[in-house]
């Protein structure tokens, strides 16, 4: 079974927070904001076998308030984000948060970090495109975590529920199995 827990908050208390969540909880894995700054993530970072997962770009359209801003250099929030934390961990303990709807920044976001993990929200509902996010996102060992949410729990408002979202489950991993075949 894999937790996951979603977590951000100042350098001093992280600490505690990453010893709650990985010895007490269990917890495999903790998406953390990085915009306190690394003494906020490198607290969750001295866990072994454990995962952090860095917000970088996400799938909502407020990801254009700040993330898709760009500094007088033309780089963006998040490629910032991407490269800096690159000096707190490896590809072995950290992934990034890069939403389903951003399509070809995956093709960016692959220049700066080729073999991180990234988790995927934002297939099916939220509209982004699996097929997009394979070709500009896998890497040669695929390197996706995509997540379909709404569009398999919300399939059936009915007494079907069960075999709408099953089969709105099969339809999103029939998709991604033709992807990986492209590898």
């Amino acid at each position: 079974m894999f937790f996951e827990l979603k977590r951000g908050d100042l350098g001093n208390t992280s600490a505690m927070y990453a010893r709650t969540f990985f010895e007490e909880l269990d917890i495999d894995s903790v998406t953390v904001a990085p915009y306190m700054g690394e003494d906020s993530v490198t607290p969750f970072l001295s866990y072994e076998g454990k995962w952090v997962i860095l917000l970088a770009l996400t799938s909502n359209k407020g990801s254009h308030d700040f993330q898709l801003t760009t500094d007088t250099e033309g780089e963006r929030l998040f490629e910032k984000v991407l490269r800096k934390s690159q000096q707190w961990a490896d590809d072995q303990q950290m992934m990034y948060v890069v939403g389903a709807t951003q399509g070809r920044a995956f093709e960016d976001i692959r220049k700066i970090v080729p073999h991180h993990f990234l988790l995927v929200p934002g297939i099916g509902a939220q509209g982004g495109s699996l097929e997009e996010v394979c070709k500009y996102g896998m890497n040669s060992q695929c390197g996706l975590i995509v997540n379909s949410s709404r569009g398999i729990i919300y399939a059936d408002k009915t007494e079907r529920f069960a075999e709408a979202a099953r089969q709105a489950a099969q339809e999103v991993q029939q998709q991604m199995a033709e992807q990986l075949k492209k590898l």
